[in-house]
């Protein structure tokens, strides 16, 4: 087995963590998220290998301060480009490099990576070698149970132990199968049934690698269930629609004071700002807010004011302000005609 400098994670660190999700979890959204849980694991959108390399890196690898620990993760399925990708990540100052196994879309099955990697063992574990010589922060694998009508426990395991063999000590499972052919990427976070036996027994017979279960967890009760089997859960949708799910688990797995999501989104106002004074607009911030009152009287209003104020020109914090204003008038007239 190749080694890897610090290749196992802190179990702590692994505990909680927010699923790489396309074209929602940027930094500002991982700044957020941070916010809400500060002891969370965050990942980047899945970038392309060639675009790390060859595009706008300021861009596509924008990260502040405060996100650690983040990682980047990587689309791709050439060993050599995937190398150079994750020795730039690293040097960035990523945290972890993780490689996605797990995407079902149409363009990455047409570039050969994502889920149909899960047919590439071998391949995969070139990778992971690459990537491990190439870079000094762990590096990790995003995966799922197989492709299509591939319903063998033995072939999954197979695939985990080539590229375990190959240095990665950390596997992150969406315990579903990905269906390459008839199913949208919508319809493969939510179709395919989810097994997480076998996450669970990959744990029990491989107790050495580090185990996280990802896809389908709505809950708190669900995600600390995950806890009694593996390492950690990985929260994706259920985080972002209701991104205080990540407060109240913060504070139920390693302590601390609650505290409310208006006292919360008002911590993020100098982040805001600074960032409007750099020229970024309103509403590329607030679309990641919209959920933080997800369930709650007044939530509708929230995400009403934000919705349609963020665009406009000259949004700046005071929308924010407002928004929050209505939100607790409901939640007041509510305590109010509480007996």
């Amino acid at each position: 087995m190749i080694e890897q400098s610090n290749s196992t994670l802190n179990k702590k660190v692994i505990r909680l963590s927010v699923a790489p999700m396309m074209d929602w979890t940027d930094s500002h959204c991982r700044v957020f998220h941070r916010l809400l849980a500060p002891h969370a694991r965050l990942y980047t959108e899945m970038v392309h290998a060639n675009a790390v390399i060859h595009g706008d890196r300021a861009r596509l690898l924008a990260m502040d301060p405060v996100e650690h620990p983040v990682a980047l993760q990587l689309g791709g399925s050439e060993p050599e480009l995937l190398a150079q990708a994750a020795r730039i990540g690293a040097d960035t100052g990523f945290d972890e490099i993780n490689l996605n196994c797990g995407c079902p879309s149409d363009r990455v099955q047409a570039g050969r990576f994502g889920a149909c990697l899960m047919r590439e063992p071998a391949l995969v574990a070139a990778s992971v070698a690459a990537m491990v010589e190439a870079c000094d922060v762990p590096v990790t694998v995003k995966c799922r149970l197989g492709v299509d009508n591939d319903h063998d426990y033995d072939r999954f395991r197979d695939f985990i132990d080539e590229v375990a063999d190959a240095g990665c000590a950390m596997f992150v499972v969406h315990a579903r199968n990905a269906w390459l052919q008839g199913l949208s990427p919508k319809e493969n976070r939510e179709v395919p049934p989810l097994r997480y036996e076998w996450a669970y027994r990959l744990k029990r017979e491989r107790p050495d690698l580090q185990v996280i279960v990802n896809g389908g967890i709505r809950d708190e009760a669900e995600a600390g269930a995950h806890l009694d089997h593996v390492d950690g859960a990985m929260l994706g949708r259920a985080a972002y629609h209701d991104p205080y799910l990540l407060h109240r688990l913060d504070i139920e797995w390693f302590g601390g004071v609650q505290r409310t999501r208006s006292d919360l989104l008002r911590a993020l106002r100098p982040y805001v700002e600074a960032q409007l004074e750099r020229g970024v607009f309103l509403k590329h911030i607030t679309r990641h807010l919209l959920g933080l009152f997800a369930n709650q009287r007044g939530g509708r209003a929230f995400r009403q004011v934000l919705s349609e104020g963020a665009h406009l020109p000259g949004a700046d914090w005071s929308l924010v302000e407002r928004a929050l204003v209505v939100t607790e008038s409901f939640q007041a007239d509510v305590a109010t005609a509480t007996p």
